[in-house]
């Protein structure tokens, strides 16, 4: 990550690998989606950070990277009425390049990334 993108973002999830114990099995309950960089993905990264403290996103020079503990769930409806234009499911999937935890879309409306995966054991 550029210090540039570190410092628009005032905030790093990333550990240095001298702070990383491969031999604990701590089990990591976050998920995330990294976004190219785009008006529909600002304003989901910005609406997610406005509505949920638990977030962290984090502005790269082409991608946007939207972090959280436990499960992000994106309401399309909210996301529309924050962009003043119509997301869909379909429109946020494409935007996302990649994700990490599972994910879930629960209706037209909904799309949610779990960290903990025996919560998502509901929807399998």
């Amino acid at each position: 990550m550029s210090s540039t993108a570190r410092n628009a973002s005032k905030k790093n999830i990333f550990k240095p690998m001298s702070e990383i114990d491969l031999t604990s099995r701590e089990v990591s309950h976050q998920c995330g989606v990294t976004m190219n960089d785009s008006v529909e993905a600002r304003a989901i990264a910005e609406f997610m950070e406005e509505n949920n403290p638990n977030v962290t996103v984090t502005y790269n020079p082409a991608t946007i990277r939207i972090d959280g503990e436990g499960k992000l769930i994106f309401k399309m409806d909210e996301i529309t009425e924050y962009l003043g234009r119509e997301m869909t499911a379909e429109i946020f999937e494409v935007n996302t390049s990649t994700h990490y935890g599972r994910m879930v879309r629960v209706d037209d409306n909904t799309v949610i990334l779990f960290g903990d995966m025996n919560e998502v054991m509901e929807f399998i």
